[in-house]
């Protein structure tokens, strides 16, 4: 997989459009735990593309050390065989010299190629450490995806539960309303009141009934001592 196609693939992943997906969710807790391992499974792939990009940079930086590490080494061996030449120069066998000097020569040959394998490779190696940063930066901002998903999808689950109790609690009391037992109550509260009023209008009547009989009582004893007055009139005469 290309840098191209690596960083193409995560910054899709990174703008994805979290709340648009949420919004189509018919069932939050199917829908969304699906949504969420999807997204998981993404970033997985994701993680494996950028630990391969970090991979890459750092043999490129490896071969870089290695040859400046090279070129470091053949300059000094240069510098032993000049060395040498210019000691085998003024010693008993010179002809040695020129054979050092040439050794001299191959290593400085070497050392320059390192150099520029080296140099050929510092592109190299800002351009994929640029590619890493910003593929990590992506990564980033999956994860934060991820954990925005994560949050929404439980606040979701959890209104929808808290909706359904409410929507429960709601249908028990219509049903209270329609079989509303405070109307038996009242109903018979209102019969009690009837069996009151009959028990109070007897009463009554009772009451009225005795006075009835005192005042008979009354009447019949102003009779007699009116007959006995007027037979005392009577002897008196």
């Amino acid at each position: 997989m290309t840098k191209h196609s690596i960083l193409g693939r995560v910054a899709r992943l990174a703008t994805a459009n979290v709340n648009a997906l949420l919004d189509q969710a018919e069932d939050p807790q199917l829908m969304l735990d699906q949504l969420v391992r999807d997204y998981a499974d993404n970033i997985g792939e994701a993680e494996e593309a950028v630990a391969a990009a970090i991979g890459s940079l750092r043999l490129l930086e490896e071969d870089h050390r290695e040859d400046l590490e090279a070129a470091r080494e053949w300059g000094e061996k240069a510098r032993a065989a000049s060395v040498k030449a210019d000691e085998l120069r003024g010693s008993e066998r010179p002809e040695l010299a020129d054979r050092f000097d040439n050794l001299a020569k191959v290593a400085l040959g070497r050392q320059l190629q390192s150099e520029k394998e080296a140099q050929a490779a510092e592109p190299m190696i800002a351009s994929q450490t640029e590619v890493v940063g910003q593929l990590r930066a992506g990564l980033d901002r999956m994860r934060e995806k991820l954990a925005e998903l994560r949050a929404r999808r439980d606040e979701l689950v959890a209104r929808a539960r808290t909706a359904e109790a409410r929507n429960r609690m709601l249908d028990a009391l219509r049903s209270v309303d329609i079989l509303d037992p405070a109307s038996e109550i009242s109903r018979f509260e209102d019969k009690v009141r009837r069996e009151e009023a009959k028990a109070l209008g007897k009463q009554e009547l009772a009451a009225s009934s005795l006075d009835a009989q005192f005042e008979q009582l009354d009447a019949a004893g102003d009779t007699a001592e009116i007959e006995a007055r007027l037979a005392a009139l009577k002897s008196a005469a």
